[in-house]
C-alpha cells in the first residue's frame, strides 16, 4: 500500500478512535489502525513506535475537545461544570475509559484539565494538603463513575440480577430502585455529595 501523503497526529488519533468505537478496545492493534488508514502496517511505525503511543494519542484526542473555559461562580458549580464536560467527552467513546485510566499522566490534555481544576480549587481557597486531597478525591470520583458507567451501569444486567435475588432483601430493594436512576442523575447527585464533603 502506498504511504499517505500527509499522516497527521489528528488523522492517526481519528483512525485509532474509529477502530475502538467500532470494534472495541480489544480490537486495537497496529494492523487494525493501518488498515483503517489504508496503509501497510510497517508504514505506520514511521509515525508511532507502538500501540501505547496510539493509545496516548487517542486519549489526548478525546480530551482535547473539552472546553475548559468554565464561567465564574461558586467553586462547586465550576467543578461540576468542568467534570460534566470531561464525562460527556469520554462517555461519547466509552471503550476509551481504560485508556484514560492507564495514560492520564502522559496525556497533555489531561494535564491541562488537571491544571484547570487546580485553578478552580485555588481560587476557592484550597491550598497545600487540602488542595491535594480535594483534587485526588474529585478525580477518584470521576474515574470511578466512568468505570461504573462503562463496566456496570445501574441499568445493566448486574443490577437486574441483584434486584432479582431473594437472599439479601435490602440489596434487592436497593438494586430495584437503582435501575430507575439514569447515569446523568447518578453522576450529578454523587458529585454533589462529594463536593459538599470537601467544602
Amino acid at each position: 500500500m502506498p504511504r499517505p501523503r500527509s499522516l497527521t497526529t489528528e488523522r492517526l488519533a481519528t483512525a485509532t478512535l474509529a477502530v475502538i468505537d467500532r470494534d472495541g478496545l480489544e480490537a486495537l492493534t497496529m494492523r487494525a489502525v493501518a488498515r483503517e488508514l489504508g496503509m501497510a502496517t510497517m508504514s505506520l511505525y514511521r509515525y508511532v513506535g507502538d500501540k501505547d503511543e496510539l493509545e496516548v494519542l487517542v486519549v489526548d484526542h478525546v480530551l482535547t475537545g473539552v472546553d475548559l473555559a468554565v464561567p465564574p461562580g461558586q467553586w462547586r458549580d465550576r467543578v461540576t461544570e468542568l467534570l460534566t464536560r470531561v464525562r460527556e467527552a469520554v462517555v461519547g467513546h466509552p471503550a476509551t475509559v481504560p485508556l484514560l485510566l492507564r495514560h492520564r499522566h502522559a496525556v497533555p490534555a489531561s494535564l491541562v484539565q488537571i491544571e484547570a481544576m487546580l485553578a478552580i480549587l485555588t481560587d476557592a481557597g484550597f491550598t497545600g494538603e487540602r488542595r491535594v486531597i480535594a483534587q485526588r478525591t474529585i478525580i477518584a470520583f470521576l474515574f470511578g463513575m466512568l468505570q461504573n458507567e462503562h463496566h456496570g451501569p445501574l441499568g445493566g444486567a448486574g443490577t437486574a440480577s441483584m434486584a432479582a435475588q431473594e437472599r439479601f432483601p435490602l440489596l434487592a430493594e436497593t438494586a430495584a430502585e437503582a435501575r430507575k436512576i439514569g447515569g446523568d442523575t447518578e453522576f450529578r447527585e454523587g458529585l454533589a455529595v462529594v463536593l459538599r464533603g470537601l467544602g
